[in-house]
């Protein structure tokens, strides 16, 4: 049977676009499936009145001009295109129970001398236990990240660096709780480094892999926190202008409905009754619509042994607003995080965090206004089994809410809001296609670090997976790597 495409890709998120791009740089003919009109999911964006809002958090990692872990930089590049970013100089202004307030420079001795400030008894214990994830953190980035499948190129990573792979080795199976217990005793203090982890993995730290803090807690001082000109999603716009110039092809507008493999390659099934066929297909759904939605075969022992140890995280109930700027004090951070009870970290709608990319980007707004992009976990069983009115009736108390615990960092913001928009999960599920709009997987009990998350690889030799849902999980980063490990195993198989 005739093949459309050597490779196509479901999906153009960032995984999926990273894989894409990897593939066509090499000389692949490759094909990106996407249902939307955009590229970039929940690195998107949307436009009204004049503000350009991206769709999920404006914390960037893997802008950095040096290393190996500098993942954005070097995708873009691998297809001719780069973007202007802006460096943020704090990555997050945090304000925790009892009046713990702690800035995360970008300077990290600035850093650990506010924390230990804060903590001046566990001073010492705060720098080694940084330290060591600078140790994880100089091994990754002494390697290139590729894929982990690939034998032949992992033989040949370890043979270049010895050093650094056997380093990575014996972390593999720890996380960052073991590492802070080991340095730190003061309980208010590791509720911080909980939190430390929870703005990012969405969940604490003993269920946090120790690589994976090792990789964020370093580079926030290394490569920084830096955001792109024009929004985050000029990384999606500009990685679809590097795949369609190396010959890749984007169809938007075509909604996957079923993918069948078989010996030869793949079948994809658009919504319209077409059918394509493809050599290998790589999957930037969940792993959870890959093989609830799109497989129609009996779910593989492999994937139902994942999802005895993961579970989805939430989603969240997101609120954009435009406001006038003058409601936001002068030096103001770009990111924060806000708190108000230990025991509500986890919580439906408990940590709050806040993204005002206007700081950095005036031009996403009108000039003399600021966006203010809030943002909280949440279920989407909250939001089931409402009537029209009265969903919208919870959006609108929901976001009031939000608004009125905002307002105890900055007075009036609630009477200077000009433009507001409010996302649900049910929201986050239509837009992105993703069962339960959740944000990726996390673990259900204490896991076993990094062992145990599923590769790029299904038990179906010609159909891949790629995104948040596989090694090494969720962030602008994390899927960028699993975009470069896909198209690495994919193009070596073909």
């Amino acid at each position: 049977m005739a093949m459309d495409a050597e490779a196509m890709v479901v999906g153009a998120g960032i995984g999926g676009l990273v894989a894409a791009t990897q593939l066509a740089a090499k000389g692949i003919s490759v094909l990106v499936l996407e249902k939307y009109l955009i590229p970039g999911g929940s690195a998107g964006f949307f436009e009204r009145d004049g503000y350009r809002f991206d769709v999920g958090a404006s914390m960037i990692f893997g802008f950095g001009q040096q290393g190996t872990t500098n993942l954005l930089t070097r995708a873009l590049a691998a297809v001719g295109e780069s973007l202007v970013t802006v460096p943020d100089p704090v990555q997050i202004a945090y304000h925790l129970p009892n009046g713990l307030a702690v800035r995360v420079h970008r300077d990290y001795e600035a850093f650990l001398q506010e924390l230990g400030d804060r903590f001046p008894h566990e001073r010492s214990g705060i720098r080694r236990f940084y330290d060591e994830c600078w140790q994880i953190f100089r091994c990754l980035n002494a390697i290139e990240l590729l894929s982990l499948q690939e034998y032949r190129y992992l033989f040949w990573v370890f043979f270049q660096n010895p050093v650094a792979c056997l380093g990575l080795a014996r972390y593999l199976p720890q996380n960052v709780g073991d590492l802070a217990r080991r340095y730190i005793r003061d309980p208010e203090l590791l509720q911080f480094i909980d939190m430390e982890c929870y703005c990012w993995s969405v969940v604490p730290a003993d269920r946090t892999p120790a690589i994976n803090g090792g990789m964020v807690f370093s580079d926030r001082h290394y490569g920084g926190i830096n955001y792109p000109k024009g929004g985050v999603g000029q990384i999606a716009l500009a990685l679809a202008r590097g795949l369609e110039r190396h010959g890749g092809r984007i169809r938007y507008g075509a909604r996957v409905t079923a993918l069948l493999p078989d010996r030869e390659g793949v079948t994809v099934r658009l919504a319209n009754g077409e059918s394509l066929r493809a050599k290998r297909v790589i999957s930037n759904a969940t792993r959870w619509d890959t093989f609830d939605r799109l497989v129609p075969l009996p779910l593989p022992p492999s994937e139902q042994q994942w999802r005895d140890r993961y579970q989805p995280s939430p989603s969240f109930l997101s609120v954009h607003l435009g406001v006038k700027a003058d409601v936001l004090p002068p030096g103001t951070d770009c990111h924060h995080i806000l708190l108000e009870d230990w025991a509500h970290l986890e919580a439906e709608q408990g940590t709050v965090f806040v993204s005002i990319p206007t700081l950095l980007d005036p031009e996403l707004a009108p000039p003399g206004r600021h966006i203010v992009h809030t943002f909280t976990p949440s279920w989407l069983a909250h939001w089931q089994h409402l009537s029209p009115s009265a969903y919208q009736e919870q959006k609108t108390a929901a976001a009031q809410a939000l608004i009125a615990r905002l307002e105890r960092l900055w007075p009036g913001l609630s009477q200077a809001i000009e433009v507001q928009e409010v996302g649900t999960p049910r929201t986050h599920r239509r837009f992105l296609g993703r069962m339960d709009g959740t944000y990726g997987p996390i673990p259900r009990d204490r896991p076993w670090g990094l062992v145990g998350m599923p590769l790029n690889r299904t038990p179906f030799p010609n159909l891949f997976c790629v995104g948040d849902s596989t090694f090494p999980g969720q962030g602008l980063n994390a899927v960028a790597f699993s975009g470069f490990a896909c198209g690495h195993l994919v193009a070596s198989t073909l």
